[in-house]
């Protein structure tokens, strides 16, 4: 017999062996295969504090407010009426949001912030910012950063799909108070102050319009 044939006879051989121990392995629960988790494996699974993936956690939600709060069912019922709502891209979001507003009503300019703010929240901004103008105060302030961005309360209605989430931040920036003359009666240059803020931004879900409107400062 060739060389080549007993070659080819060898690898048949081999071949045989590792077809019958494949199909030893797949024929089995044993190897890589997942066993089937029946209802009371799931609980056991929970109370061990371990994450079930299907029908577990939002981590979307619960990264942000206590698992099962008010908080966590109002988001998850906005969620519900927009999929594609995201907890954490609207806290960065809010961030952007918090800096642009506060430096526009330090700056007095009042128009470029009229599309994010509700009529009652406009109002009040324009009437401190007249306040000011008839003193001849004016200010200079300069943005540092935002330390946190924590959401403390959140309510949706299902009737009018409207959501709103109030924000806590912390920012953080530089401010003088100058009159009309350009002394400054408030304030020391370079000075960074924190200073803290709750807003409330609302919203109705399911809307082609992304924005979220200011309708409330303070608690």
């Amino acid at each position: 017999m060739s060389s080549s044939a007993i070659q080819l006879l060898v690898l048949a051989g081999v071949a045989i062996f590792l077809i019958l121990k494949l199909r030893g392995v797949l024929g089995t629960r044993e190897g890589f295969e997942k066993p089937a988790i029946r209802a009371d494996d799931t609980v056991t699974q929970r109370r061990a504090g371990l994450e079930v993936i299907e029908g577990g956690p939002d981590r979307d939600i619960t990264d942000h407010v206590a698992e099962g709060s008010p908080e966590a069912e109002a988001l998850a019922a906005m969620k519900e009426a927009e999929p594609g709502f995201n907890v954490g891209e609207f806290l960065q979001g809010a961030r952007g949001a918090y800096e642009m507003i506060l430096m526009g009503f330090e700056r007095g300019d009042m128009d470029s912030l009229r599309p994010f703010l509700s009529d009652d929240v406009f109002d009040s901004f324009v009437d401190v910012v007249a306040a000011r103008e008839d003193k001849g105060l004016t200010i200079d302030a300069e943005f540092i950063g935002v330390r946190e961005v924590a959401v403390i309360d959140a309510n949706f209605d299902q009737n009018s799909r409207e959501g709103e989430v109030k924000v806590r931040f912390a920012g953080e920036l530089t401010s003088v108070v100058r009159d009309s003359g350009g002394d400054i009666v408030e304030g020391k240059p370079h000075e960074i102050k924190r200073q803290k803020d709750i807003w409330t931004f609302a919203r109705k879900m399911g809307t082609n319009d992304p924005n979220w409107l200011l309708v409330a400062t303070g608690e």
